[in-house]
């Protein structure tokens, strides 16, 4: 069966989207008529551009990640469901352009979420003055000390230059793209075979799922190091790749359960039964965990050792933003924990619903948390219409995008060899 996309559905995710930018105006003059808030209103646009950008592309990517375990780990039961999963995978492109051209309007300098950006840090001396001085890295005639310069973004010069980044970037959103390509191509394709054919195919599924997995475990952690861990540029974490991963991941899961409920109440996948929505609602329960243990790992070790360069980040956060920090972790935390651990909660579609829709907005929060006082330092005051506006217009996009894309193939595999096995799925 196909699915349709409806008048009143593409009204609704366009609705989102004129809404978002109604609020985002309102917001935007609102600051605008702010003497202080004026100042750093193109920074802080920036900034809720690659807020949303990056959270809703790790949707799509986190997506991507539990689409190819499926393959390596040969699981049957999400065979039911696989499209939903591709349909989320769609949005993956828009999310990289998003990213990309917020990357590189730092690199040309059209904001600073990225102080490692200026090339003026990495140099000890300066001969001359203003736009025409030269930076030098040695006591040559004429050179004076440079005001600008920063030892420890030195240090750091091998991995953090523009050059070295940019081919990083690239080889991300590249191996993203083409892994999501072909896992979709290969998935339209079985749906034409049968057979020993149709079993090999499996297979190099298979292989495939397992091969991104291997490229996905270095670039979940160097992405993050990349595209958020250094907006604070001086600090760092060993947990921070795997704390970001986990919380795409869990965004994932709600998603896509939600999606799923969705179709469902609309007559779509008859044979998606309790049991594939309850191992779903296990899903954001135990990713829930993990993005909490994670959470708490990183800041119980770097709070117990105490080290100068460590705490920084976490000062900033509960001393400025104390409320959006216990916020986040409350949300994220004891809302999954109490809410979803009883087997009924797991079943009932509209609690699932409504508390994957509060965790959901519990994540977006998280990415804020990460990005916005690293990047507007004392001028971030929390989510304001500015922000909520933004989120509002890229959630409707993102829906106008899944949905677009689940019309363009059967929401039911045709042929694949777990087929029966996910539709007698029972726990």
């Amino acid at each position: 069966m196909n699915f349709t996309f409806s008048k009143r559905a593409r009204t609704l995710s366009t609705a989102l989207i004129v809404l978002g930018i109604v609020v985002m105006a309102i917001g935007f003059f609102a600051a605008r008529g702010d003497e202080h808030e004026a100042e750093h209103l193109g920074q802080r646009m920036w900034s809720d551009l690659f807020v949303n950008g990056f959270f809703f592309f790790g949707i799509a990517l986190g997506a991507l990640f539990f689409y190819a375990l499926q393959y390596a780990t040969e699981t049957a039961w999400t065979v039911m469901v696989k499209r939903v999963y591709e349909g989320l995978i769609g949005y993956l492109p828009i999310g990289a352009i998003v990213i990309v051209i917020v990357l590189a309007a730092g690199s040309m300098h059209w904001h600073h979420i990225y102080h490692w950006m200026d090339h003026t840090l990495y140099h000890e001396y300066m001969v001359g003055e203003g736009e025409g001085a030269q930076f030098v890295d040695e006591a040559v005639e004429g050179a004076v000390a440079n005001p600008n310069y920063d030892a420890l973004m030195a240090g750091k010069a091998g991995f953090l230059n523009q050059p070295f980044f940019w081919v990083r970037t690239i080889a991300y959103l590249a191996t993203f793209i083409l892994f999501a390509r072909w896992f979709r191509k290969q998935s339209l394709q079985m749906d034409q075979l049968s057979g020993d054919t149709l079993v090999k195919r499996h297979l190099l599924n298979y292989r495939r799922g397992a091969l991104f997995l291997v490229f996905f475990a270095v670039f979940s952690s160097t992405m993050a190091w990349d595209w958020i861990m250094s907006i604070d540029a001086h600090w760092f974490s060993t947990l921070f790749g795997w704390y970001t991963f986990a919380g795409m991941w869990v965004s994932a899961m709600i998603t896509a359960v939600i999606i799923v409920l969705y179709l469902k109440r609309k007559g779509y996948l008859p044979q998606v039964n309790n049991s594939h929505i309850h191992d779903m609602g296990k899903w954001v329960f135990a990713v829930s965990f993990l993005w909490t243990y994670l959470y708490f790992s990183q800041f119980m070790l770097i709070w117990y050792s105490n080290i100068p360069e460590e705490v920084t980040y976490f000062q900033t956060r509960i001393n400025e933003h104390p409320i959006l920090m216990w916020t986040t972790f409350f949300i994220n935390f004891a809302i999954p924990m109490v809410m979803l651990m009883s087997r009924d909660a797991k079943r009932n579609p509209r609690f699932l619903i409504g508390v994957g829709s509060v965790i959901f907005i519990g994540h977006w929060l998280d990415v804020n948390m990460m990005v916005m006082p690293g990047a507007l330092g004392q001028h971030f005051h929390g989510p304001g219409l500015l922000e909520v506006g933004m989120f509002l217009a890229f959630l409707g996009l993102f829906v106008y995008t899944v949905l677009h894309t689940l019309t363009k193939a059967p929401l039911t595999p045709v042929n694949h060899p777990y087929l029966e096995e996910s539709v007698h799925h029972q726990i």
